[in-house]
């Protein structure tokens, strides 16, 4: 983030609104919201009530926004020791722990109360439930203690799907669980290559990511698993939601790439190939790739006779 610094070496109203902004990690929520809301749609059969998807497109940023900070407030020491965070608002100083706590708090709030006014109560309790996972089971109790920490930390990241579906049937079924599985299963092959990468800069932090305490062999391999677990799950809605055609040749050709590349990636590592980094960047980008089109078949599938 580019700070404009007055001669006196203050800083400007508009770096503190940018930082504050920051502090909520937009890309993040983005992908986020890319989730929720073609779960609307699913979970309506079609368009949703204009009032409901408004709740949820904006009470799922503001939840999101609130998780962010208060992980940016939390993981400021560590932040400022690695390359990839260390220009994060909160790590730089720029923002104030007691401001962005404050931040942290209000947008929670504003969050459950916009779901419990557009939707209903169901919806509010889980965005609340998605703040906790991020801000108190991933940040303070696992990211620093488990390798494990991508894995079930990750499950905050799923609760948008949960969150989409309460707000437009005002309950949980098996169709929006197996969501969940889809994005609970992709978190570590979309994570873990990135950590892969960047390696370095979790071990002089001492997180104990997967490829700090694993070797790359055992790394790739575990990414095949949760690839194939999450494979299974995206066909396991077919039967289950029901999903048409266009939603199951989509979702198998997807799921064929997603394997395709996680397998290049085992063996290049393997291999001990120099390109095995460059790869694995490659299958993290492409991750994104992957939940954006397959949520998308999820929104077109209603409208498909």
């Amino acid at each position: 983030m580019a700070i404009d610094m007055r001669p006196d070496g203050a800083i400007t109203a508009a770096d503190r609104i940018r930082a504050h902004v920051a502090l909520t990690k937009p890309r993040i929520v983005e992908l986020l919201l890319a989730t929720a809301l073609p779960t609307a749609f699913l979970a309506a059969g079609g368009l949703p009530p204009l009032g409901a998807t408004v709740g949820v497109l904006v009470g799922g940023t503001l939840a999101a926004g609130s998780a962010n900070t208060f992980n940016c407030v939390y993981d400021r020491d560590i932040d400022a020791i690695m390359r990839r965070t260390f220009h994060r608002p909160a790590a730089m100083g720029i923002v104030s722990v007691r401001s962005g706590l404050w931040q942290g708090a209000i947008l929670a709030v504003l969050s459950a109360l916009l779901l419990y006014v557009t939707s209903n109560l169901l919806a509010a309790l889980l965005a609340l439930a998605a703040i906790a996972l991020y801000a108190v089971g991933y940040t303070m109790l696992l990211k620093r203690r488990t390798p494990q920490n991508i894995v079930w930390g990750g499950a905050a990241g799923c609760m948008p799907v949960l969150i989409a579906w309460a707000a437009i049937t005002g309950s949980i079924s098996w169709t929006p669980v197996v969501l969940f599985l889809v994005v609970f299963f992709w978190t570590p092959p979309h994570y873990w290559p990135l950590a892969m990468r960047f390696r370095d800069d979790y071990a002089a932090a001492g997180v104990p990511m997967l490829p700090v305490v694993r070797t790359d062999a055992q790394v790739s391999a575990s990414i095949l698993w949760y690839a194939w677990a999450m494979v299974a799950a995206s066909l396991a809605l077919i039967p289950v939601a029901p999903m048409g055609w266009v939603y199951g040749i989509g979702a198998a050709a997807l799921g064929a790439a997603f394997l395709s590349e996680a397998y290049l990636l085992r063996r290049r590592v393997l291999a001990g190939e120099s390109s095995a980094n460059a790869t694995a960047m490659r299958l993290f980008h492409g991750s994104i790739t992957y939940l954006a089109l397959l949520f998308l078949l999820v929104a077109i599938d209603p409208f498909v006779p």
